[in-house]
């Protein structure tokens, strides 16, 4: 990997970075307002529809496909102008339709997705659906613009634009949170729910529109062309209905966990009189905030890397420089261990206390639960990212199919294992079911996708990165199992209420505060040189000498 990639992944990280923290500060607060339970999940039903839809439709081309399109085009004489302009006019123009459509569908996306909900909660989760499904609009515009960016070496704006998303929404959560002592399920008019719709969208146009300049100031003329015979758009769709059949695949899976998730979240609510049951929080709004803390390494790291060598890896492709692919590729998964390794063992060691300290505005049994689920999903964190890195290496390839066979499979395992554990399991331990699914699909599925790399690559050296992995997952499970031992003598001793309040989250930071240092000093002294890149990577921006 080039220095410039590495400083694009840099400035790319650094911008997810404090996407992410102000994007945990907006969750925390859309938890503290709306709680993880009935009232949860309609807004995240509806806020989830457009960006489902979305996907479902254009995402998954935009994001990947068209890239290494404009890549091409901008060899043009023009700068490849012509040929994004067209794309842009039909990409547009596809939007405002699928949004048009979207907005008089609603009902049937509200039986789809949320069948067991009735009365006030399906009347609520409606609305937020319709006031919220306008983001398909600005979805699609964001990562076009982004992709452009991309294309033309500018890697760091399309992190950066969702802080102003996430701003937008704090400001508008704050606005409740001060003026309402509390909003529940029956107390919540359809004012409020407009309000809190009509602004989360504001928030996603604001991401978007903040690309414009940008992508005017790369000097790229975009204006409204429908001529589209000719523009050698032909070989982009073909692509892309390959990644239709993707995102339809993915789209299938994703409805069906929000299905059980929304069914267990009734139940739940049902049975809440029981003095058993210690929450009922234990549906999809719990599943999803843990999923987004899992998340947070990869779209910090993870996804900068992907993305910024997207581009390199798609010249490199067009020169058939194998060699090269295999180079990057390499490095790219040493580099990624060195921070998804021990975060995972992180997650899935410390996943009760993390959920505490992050979720302190809600009761205890809701938070912890949220945390006892991102243990369960740290199980899927090397596998997904292996498996995201393999996904973007076919991209560069411009081939689909093999995608899609691995996503059938991925989602084929995942469902058929959440609807076992949704069948079998006691309600307190269905999503965590669920969860478990997930986590084990990607085990399987990184392998068939790596299959389908394999009729272009041939091979990969995968000793160079999977002992790596070992290596770093030994040191480090050896440090937080000291931090464990050393809380247990704590606790014993009454010297601190590790498992309440500020306690608990002083022993977060402070595990963190010692093991990190240690982590790195150790595996530098291990002869693991990525450590010192990765630690320029995020202080200076660019490869350690």
């Amino acid at each position: 990997m080039s220095e410039a990639m590495i400083k694009s992944s840099a400035l790319m990280a650094l911008g997810t970075l404090i996407s992410r923290v102000t994007g945990f500060i907006r969750n925390i607060l859309i938890v503290a307002l709306l709680g993880t339970s009935l009232l949860g999940d309609t807004y995240n039903v509806g806020n989830t529809m457009p960006n489902i839809i979305y996907n479902l439709i254009l995402g998954g081309a935009l994001t990947a496909v068209f890239l290494p399109q404009i890549v091409r085009a901008a060899k043009d004489p023009d700068g490849g102008s012509i040929f994004i302009s067209k794309l842009a006019t039909l990409v547009m123009s596809i939007l405002v339709a699928l949004t048009a459509v979207a907005m008089i569908a609603a009902p049937f996306f509200l039986t789809l997705y949320a069948p067991s909900f009735d009365g006030r909660e399906a009347q609520v989760t409606l609305l937020f659906i319709w006031f919220c499904l306008p983001q398909i609009l600005f979805y699609g515009l964001y990562a076009l613009l982004g992709q452009i960016a991309n294309a033309k070496g500018s890697f760091g704006p399309m992190m950066w634009s969702p802080i102003l998303n996430n701003l937008v929404v704090i400001a508008l959560f704050s606005y409740f949170l001060l003026t309402f002592d509390e909003i529940t399920l029956g107390t919540i008019t359809d004012q409020n729910v407009a309000i809190i719709g009509l602004g989360t969208t504001l928030g996603i146009a604001v991401q978007a529109l903040a690309l414009v300049p940008v992508v005017k100031g790369l000097k790229v003329g975009i204006k409204a062309n429908f001529k589209f015979r000719g523009a050698g758009l032909g070989k982009s769709i073909t692509l892309g209905s390959w990644t239709l059949l993707y995102a339809l695949i993915t789209q299938i899976g994703f409805a069906i966990t929000v299905n059980l998730g929304t069914r267990t979240t009734k139940e739940a609510a049902t049975l809440a009189n029981d003095s058993s049951l210690l929450t009922s929080g234990l549906g999809f709004t719990p599943y999803q905030n843990a999923y987004l803390i899992f998340l947070l390494p990869h779209s910090i790291f993870a996804i900068s890397i992907a993305t910024a060598i997207l581009p390199d890896l798609a010249r490199k492709v067009q020169m058939s420089n194998l060699e090269g692919i295999r180079s990057d590729l390499v490095h790219s998964l040493r580099l990624l261990g060195v921070v998804l390794v021990p975060a995972m063992i992180f997650f899935a060691l410390f996943g009760r206390n993390l959920g505490s300290a992050i979720f302190f505005g809600i009761p205890v049994e809701d938070a912890r639960f949220i945390g006892k689920l991102l243990s369960a999903f740290a199980l899927a964190g090397i596998p997904l990212a292996l498996n995201m890195i393999f996904t973007r290496s076919l991209n560069a390839f411009e081939n689909t199919r093999y995608q899609v066979v691995a996503n059938t499979v991925i989602n084929l395992i995942a469902i058929s294992l959440s609807f076992l554990a949704y069948s079998i399991l006691e309600i307190q331990w269905k999503t965590f079911g669920m969860a478990i699914a997930f986590s084990i699909s990607y085990f399987i599925g990184v392998f068939v996708t790596y299959r389908g790399l394999r009729r272009f690559l041939q091979h990969l050296p995968h000793r160079l990165y999977l002992l790596l992995y070992l290596k770093l997952a030994l040191i480090s499970s050896a440090l937080f199992a000291v931090a464990i031992v050393l809380q247990q003598l704590a606790s014993k001793m009454d010297f601190v209420q590790i498992n309440q309040g500020w306690g608990n989250t002083l022993y977060l930071v402070l595990v963190l505060a010692l093991v990190t240092p240690l982590y790195l000093l150790i595996a530098k002294r291990l002869g693991v040189k990525e450590v010192g890149e990765v630690v320029s990577l995020f202080t200076r921006g660019k490869v350690a000498p």
